[in-house]
């Protein structure tokens, strides 16, 4: 009876302790999330991208915090401060190894993994967009292409689509009007999109705002 005891009281210590770590993770990256709308310049959100590399650290088994250190790198490095891209991007990418290999079989994890791997390629090919187009614009390209195919209804991959089309010249496949479909296509499965606690969820305002720019003639 004694041994029967025992275990029961280690095993709710061992319960109660997960618990703990997990609601401890939650109020960690829910805050460190909020400062994605302070957060103003290159060192803002390099300081957040290091907050969320050191939850990832610390937890191990969650791809959330490395995902969101690799997206508050990516926009640090469209910053003119930032101006070594290809060391940004090359941390980005470590990240995100670890995000995917955190993420196992979850395929609405990896999509939005291979939404962030799309914007490192870009960013490195804007590096030098003339001699770097058939190497990072292909990568570019197969991130968008596989995150698609891992998840046909995730809304922000058709808004990264919409932006490539629009920067994109309309005799060479992209332009206003073919850039608008795909913001509308992100719009609307942003209206059945219903992520779990702590997935992202950034991109509906973004997706409008660029339907109206689109409009513009």
């Amino acid at each position: 009876m004694k041994k029967i005891i025992f275990f029961l009281l280690a095993s709710c210590s061992l319960q109660l302790a997960a618990f703990s770590q997990s609601a401890k993770f939650t109020e960690s990256m829910r805050s460190n999330l909020s400062l994605f709308d302070s957060a103003k310049t290159a060192d803002d959100f390099v300081s957040l991208a290091n907050n969320f590399e050191r939850i990832g650290d610390a937890e191990k088994t969650q791809w959330t915090p490395y995902y969101y250190s690799g997206l508050a790198l990516s926009t640090a490095g469209w910053m003119p401060t930032v101006t070594d891209k290809d060391a940004n991007s090359l941390r980005m990418n470590g990240l995100l190894d670890k995000a995917e290999a955190n993420a196992g079989n979850d395929s609405a994890a990896l999509s939005e993994i291979e939404g962030v791997r799309y914007m490192s390629a870009t960013q490195q090919m804007q590096v030098d967009p003339q001699n770097r187009w058939m190497s990072y614009g292909k990568k570019a390209g197969e991130a968008l292409q596989k995150g698609m195919s891992l998840n046909p209804s995730n809304p922000r991959i058709y808004y990264l689509q919409g932006m490539n089309l629009f920067f994109t010249p309309a005799q060479f496949g992209g332009g206003k009007d073919k850039a608008k479909v795909a913001f509308q296509k992100a719009v609307d499965l942003f209206k059945t999109d219903h992520p779990k606690s702590l997935y992202p969820i950034w991109g509906e305002k973004e997706s409008e705002q660029m339907i109206i720019q689109c409009d513009k003639k």
